[in-house]
């Protein structure tokens, strides 16, 4: 919980910001100007939500100030609750700042997008955002944009019986990428390229051994459908060996000193407090897992942290989070809307016999 938390603390500031994409599939960012809080770095155009005013108004007011535009419909993308130090400059923090940055997306707008108050601007590709320096409530944006939403955790595999495990995998991305298109259709109500069917994926099989872990990742690389990118629970050699992301339990998180594997490749983490949280971050993690956000028959004894809590712990948080815990695609539109970047699950997409 971060420290202005209380009972007389005044509520953060609402504010929107819009992801405007072109038919490129470029994204419009502006650069903050001097004398505000991170000067000089990148963001999505948009600002505060005035009193009287719903976000939607606020958006279509902040983007025709700025940028000269009329937006077109738009459709929510994430919704970033975030505590940061303000900063001006090159001096240091001084404060801390609750936000709560509710981002839309659109691909329709009237006029020419341009800085209207002196602000820089460019169009970058979805693929290079990560590169340009952001305010902390930014890089969830980023992530929303490129991550997947949905990460399949396995179950643990039998070792005696691969292929029938291989062949629930597949089963499971198929699952996966049907729910997912199906949410994606409720929410947007039309194909506009701001979704991705991309999925992540986590083996998990402490039972194995290293030998039987990296053959089972070997096989997997081979069978999985273009766009479901495999991570490795735990297990740096086989990492290393097959070419795969690797994911920290909240254990292994602890006894990691530095970031084990290239920045080419993923790490995450599981995280279950905000000292978790924190550790990922210095870690230099590219996403976490955090919960259990509801009630789960696989940790039956662990108090569900509840959307609320979960909100609360992302807050000084700036990495990408996953929610986990009793969840399945349908809870999409709750996690975004709490500032997670998706979903992971076992029972949603690997239902028991």
């Amino acid at each position: 919980m971060c420290p202005e938390d209380s009972a007389d603390a005044p509520p953060p500031t609402h504010v929107v910001a819009a992801v405007l994409e072109d038919l490129r599939g470029r994204v419009l960012l502006t650069r903050r100007t001097a004398n505000r809080d991170f000067a000089g770095l990148w963001e999505f155009p948009g600002g505060k939500v005035e009193p009287g005013e719903s976000p939607s108004e606020a958006l279509k007011r902040e983007l025709h100030e700025e940028l000269g535009i009329e937006i077109g419909p738009t459709v929510p993308l994430i919704s970033v609750p975030c505590a940061v130090p303000t900063k001006r400059g090159d001096l240091a923090p001084v404060a801390r700042k609750r936000l709560i940055l509710d981002v839309h997306h659109t691909t329709t707008w009237t006029g020419r997008p341009h800085g209207r108050e002196g602000q820089a601007t460019i169009w970058v590709p979805r693929d290079r955002l990560h590169r340009y320096a952001m305010p902390p409530a930014d890089r969830p944006v980023v992530a929303a944009l490129s991550l997947p939403p949905l990460m399949l955790v396995t179950p643990e595999p039998d070792p005696g019986n691969p292929a029938a495990f291989v062949d629930a995998v597949l089963e499971a991305v198929h699952r996966a990428t049907s729910a997912q298109l199906a949410v994606r259709r409720a929410a947007a109500k039309d194909e506009s390229h701001h979704g991705t069917q991309a999925l992540l994926l986590q083996l998990r099989a402490r039972t194995l051994t290293t030998t039987q872990r990296r053959d089972l990742a070997s096989i997997l690389l081979e069978a999985l459908p273009d766009g479901v990118t495999l991570v490795v629970n735990s297990d740096l050699e086989v990492a290393q060996a097959t070419g795969t992301g690797l994911h920290l339990s909240a254990e292994r998180l602890a006894g990691t000193p530095s970031r084990p594997i290239s920045r080419t490749r993923l790490l995450g983490a599981s995280c279950h407090t905000a000292e978790d949280l924190a550790r990922a971050e210095a870690l230099d993690c590219d996403y976490a897992i955090l919960g259990p956000v509801a009630p789960t028959a696989t940790h039956p004894g662990a108090r569900p942290l509840g959307w609320d809590a979960f909100a609360v712990l992302r807050e000084p948080a700036s990495l990408p989070i996953y929610a986990i815990g009793g969840l399945s695609p349908a809870d999409l539109p709750a996690a975004r809307a709490h500032g997670a970047q998706g979903i992971a699950a076992i029972r949603a997409f690997f239902p028991s016999p």
